[in-house]
């Protein structure tokens, strides 16, 4: 059946006729309208960060509601495998010094909607970094300690004692600093407590998101879930690239091999077309210096009564009791845990004495006496207490280094004593070696690319200097250098031939057995269209080619924010950096500072600032991208070497 032009134009015609009385009778919107109604309810609920968060992200993370664009509709979505309101709550309390008296850490590990653990530090807080925090005397900057957020396979969060060094982002915050720091700054306080703990958190267990932080007063809580993957396993398997980062590229080939969408894209056109891939990667000596104290390398715990020192690396823990004559003697014991076996260089019982007697056990077993008679077994000794007035001491040295480095070690004495003479010690005396540790590793991440057969070095630098470039070496080596590991008393120098090398590797990817693209349709479009004008050249079956021209141009486009408008502020503060040197602000002729934030400006274009914070820059599109590359050029070059000074000039 043919249907003639203009009869189909005709029916058209008198349906658009048709449908316009319609609505003129009836008005309804059309569908242009509606779209636009639909656009505009959409850019409500996402047209900002702060927006599309509240409205979709934390809510799906944490098994909230989440309505639809027009808001009639609600639904629970299951975006995650586990998910809770209150994943963690930090409370502090700033003392009357300045110091956090009291910081307390309530965590829900099993993502229940309640608290199953509680944490509070054993220390008061007198400085804060982006990964622990600092406890000095209170109210003083004096006798500090270091400690680093820590989380153990139960996911109980605790403090582990480290060097300064391994901290970062540190400030000041008691007395010493300023004056009310804590409570002036209360909502910065809270917000780096709790950034450190969140970061040991995740990344113990990468499976954990934090979705949203809320503070009320001096406490802080967080909305979080469990995401990524859905098994009783926190080690996700991607994060073991992190220890064996070489790795990844054998593992990425063979998902590449048995990948069906892979080999569809690397078998086309415009996979074949592709001749080599540019990759980088590095060589780099990782160095660390560890600083051994006592307590690092022996803890005692006990009947200890007396701890004296004995020279350099050396202790003597003296073990002490009384007993009676008639009853069955006592043991007053003392447990020898070693925590690095291989530095306690000698374990000794140096001295006995008793009156009457005493007796040294290790490990139960009977290894010595002091007495008036012997006492060598588990019956009383023969005879009675206190025949003589004078003690009786044995300084016989027993050796007991073999007991104590292979396991924990239980020293006991078992004292039996009558009359005005009731007393018996045990003395131990442990020698360490608490000298400074020095270990180091190349990890080497292009052993990959240069086993590879279809790569070849293009470039490398050493310690910054070019050995090789576009594919020729340059003959450039670098001299041997030397550098300062550690700080303080295990400041060491260390001379290597490099420290790092930096590659780029050029790979073939495909052998060429299939022939490039095609892309002169591609080009002849690009060159000869116009905004309003479309050009094609199209090659028919026969191997004929067709140009054809006609006329083109795009729907018009709504009107598009040039972004999200921001707007930058200041508030006044005190310069409490902290540093190997001490605080910062002490150093500088005036401690007086700033803080600089951004805020998402509301709908109305009014910028949300802040208690104390004064507008540096209205709501608008900011850039201060060259004040940021002045700031980070600023450190790069502050830690550079800028002046040779080894050797003579």
């Amino acid at each position: 059946m043919i249907l003639r032009r203009d009869l189909v134009l005709a029916t058209l015609s008198s349906t658009l006729l048709l449908s316009a009385a319609a609505l003129a009778q009836e008005p309804e919107p059309s569908v242009k309208d509606r779209a636009r109604s639909a656009a505009t309810a959409s850019r409500a609920r996402t047209s900002s960060s702060d927006a599309l968060q509240s409205n979709f992200v934390t809510p799906g993370l944490s098994g909230q509601t989440i309505t639809t664009v027009d808001g009639k509709t609600g639904f629970t979505a299951n975006l995650s495998c586990q998910k809770t309101s209150t994943l963690l709550e930090v409370l502090v309390q700033p003392g009357s010094t300045g110091d956090l008296s009291q910081v307390r850490i309530s965590h829900d590990r099993d993502f229940d909607g309640t608290f199953d653990s509680q944490t509070l530090l054993p220390v008061p807080v007198s400085g804060i970094c982006a990964n622990g925090v600092i406890a000095c005397n209170p109210g003083t900057w004096e006798g500090c300690r270091y400690y680093g957020w820590a989380v153990d396979s139960a996911l109980n969060i605790n403090l582990q004692q480290t060097q300064m060094t391994s901290l970062s982002g540190c400030y000041c915050l008691n007395n010493s600093c300023g004056t009310n720091l804590a409570w002036g700054n209360i909502s910065e306080v809270l917000k780096d407590l709790g950034g450190g703990v969140v970061g040991a958190l995740t990344t113990a267990d990468p499976r954990i998101g934090v979705a949203q932080a809320q503070i009320e007063g001096t406490v802080i809580r967080y909305t979080g879930a469990q995401t990524t993957s859905c098994t009783a396993d926190p080690q996700v398997s991607a994060t073991r690239y992190r220890s064996n980062p070489t790795d990844i590229q054998a593992d990425a080939t063979s998902v590449s091999q048995g990948s069906s969408v892979f080999q569809a894209l690397a078998g086309s056109a415009a996979g074949s077309g592709k001749r080599e891939q540019i990759r980088s990667c590095s060589i780099e000596r990782e160095v660390a210096v560890k600083e051994w104290s006592f307590d690092d390398i022996l803890a005692v715990r006990g009947s200890v009564t007396k701890v004296t020192s004995c020279g350099t690396d050396c202790r003597r823990y003296e073990i002490r009791g009384s007993g009676t004559c008639d009853s069955v003697p006592p043991i007053y014991s003392a447990t020898f845990e070693p925590l690095a076996p291989a530095r306690i260089k000698s374990a000794r019982i140096v001295e006995m004495g008793a009156d009457d007697w005493v007796q040294a056990r290790v490990n139960g077993q009977i290894v010595g006496y002091a007495g008036k008679r012997p006492w060598l077994g588990e019956a009383l000794p023969s005879g009675d207490c206190r025949i003589s007035d004078d003690p009786w001491y044995n300084r016989t040295a027993i050796d007991i280094t073999s007991q104590v480095t292979s396991g924990a070690t239980v020293v006991g004495a078992r004292v039996r004593g009558g009359g005005g003479g009731n007393w018996g010690y045990v003395t131990v005396e442990v020698q360490v070696d608490t000298s400074c540790e020095t270990t180091e590793r190349l990890v080497d991440l292009c052993s990959g690319y240069a086993a590879d057969p279809q790569c070849h070095l293009k470039s490398e630098t050493v310690d910054d200097v070019v050995t090789f470039n576009n594919g020729v070496g340059t003959g450039l080596s670098p001299l041997p250098q030397t550098r300062t590991m550690g700080t303080g008393t295990c400041a060491v120098q260390l001379t290597r031939d490099f420290f790092l090398k930096e590659r780029r590797y050029a790979c073939v990817i495909d052998t060429g057995s299939q022939a490039s693209p095609d892309l002169s349709r591609a080009a002849y479009i690009i060159d000869r269209s116009t905004e309003t004008m479309l050009n094609d050249r199209i090659q028919a079956a026969d191997g004929s080619v067709q140009e054809t021209s006609r006329a083109f141009s795009l729907p018009a486009q709504d009107p598009v924010a040039a972004c999200e408008p921001i707007c930058k502020t200041r508030k006044a503060r005190t310069n409490s950096d902290a540093a190997l040197d001490g605080v910062v602000g002490e150093l500088q002729t005036s401690d007086q500072g700033w803080n600089s934030y951004y805020h998402v400006c509301s709908s109305d274009n009014v910028c949300p600032a802040g208690d104390g914070e004064e507008i540096v820059s209205a709501c608008g599109c900011l850039d201060d991208f060259p004040e940021a590359v002045t700031m980070m050029q600023t450190v790069r070059l502050a830690g550079a070497d800028l002046v040779c000074t080894a050797g003579a000039q």
